[in-house]
């Protein structure tokens, strides 16, 4: 039997072990974090497959590589700043450490917020159809979403709480931050030739894994789909279902200020209700026209 030890993470029950994975690469004397290069490429998929639509939509791409690059930046001080401010203890007796992204700390309800804003502006000032902004670039979104989840997993972060299910995951607990962890987690450590590892849910795959789902209906959906502005209220409805029942599972859940409630859980109950009633709103009022 191959010793766990040798790996830094892995999937025992599908018999997945992963050698010494890395936080890290080396360019030179400079240091690139895993994280942010595959941030990285989720943003330039995203972009890739918002000018695609637009192409197929007869619209121009320079719109969207011009929204690109202040909605790129706009989303992830929004990211940061969300995440910040839900995590101030964390950060409140260093604020240098604030601006450090290299270990993580980026929240994906913060960056929506702030692309949205960004997208209304942007459709203010240049005079276009913010619906169709929004259902153009949400596609890149939604793939942005599925690759950069991944960032998650070479930073040991954004897991669940212990599992012993198919999927579980398998990680040396000298590679996780402490704030990642509850007594759950540590009391089902398991100790592999004196080396510990926690066994828990891979929340980030999960995550990815539905917003791959929702970005195949949202392809499909393309062609049915009746006014502009309708793909984004789908992606949110589809995005808060997904989120709600996966935050449940984290161990490292941003709480609303006094009330123990995960804030993202009542964030996404807030997407759904709204999304789901425009929908329907804007369905009935579709075939009563």
């Amino acid at each position: 039997m191959e010793q766990l030890t040798d790996y830094s993470i892995n999937f025992p029950h599908l018999h997945i072990y992963l050698h010494h994975v890395g936080k890290n690469i080396m360019i030179g004397n400079f240091s690139v974090a895993y994280y942010g290069i595959v941030i990285a490429i989720g943003m330039l998929a995203g972009l890739g497959i918002a000018c695609w639509m637009a192409k197929r939509t007869g619209q121009k791409t320079d719109t969207y590589f011009d929204l690109a690059l202040v909605a790129i930046i706009c989303s992830v001080i929004g990211a940061r700043v969300y995440y910040v401010i839900f995590r101030w203890d964390l950060y409140k007796d260093d604020l240098l450490s604030v601006f450090n992204l290299r270990q993580g700390g980026l929240a994906i309800y913060g960056g929506v917020i702030a692309a949205i804003i960004t997208v209304f502006v942007f459709s203010r000032v240049r005079k276009l159809s913010m619906g169709l902004l929004c259902d153009t670039a949400g596609l890149g979104l939604v793939l942005g979403q599925v690759i950069g989840r991944w960032g998650n997993f070479f930073n040991c972060e954004a897991f669940g709480g212990y599992t012993d299910s198919l999927l579980a995951m398998r990680i040396k607990l000298s590679l996780v931050n402490d704030n990642m962890l509850n007594a759950d987690v540590l009391s089902h450590k398991i100790v592999e030739n004196g080396v510990e590892f926690i066994q828990v849910h891979p929340t980030f795959l999960y995550e990815s894994c539905w917003n791959l789902c929702l970005l195949l209906f949202m392809l499909w959906f393309r062609k049915h789909k009746q006014y502009d502005g309708q793909m984004l209220w789908i992606y949110l409805c589809g995005y808060g279902l997904g989120r709600f029942w996966i935050e449940s599972l984290r161990t490292d859940q941003l709480i609303l200020f006094g009330t123990g409630l995960p804030v993202s859980q009542a964030l996404s109950l807030v997407l759904i209700l709204a999304a789901a009633g425009n929908l329907i709103w804007r369905g009935r009022k579709k075939k009563t026209a």
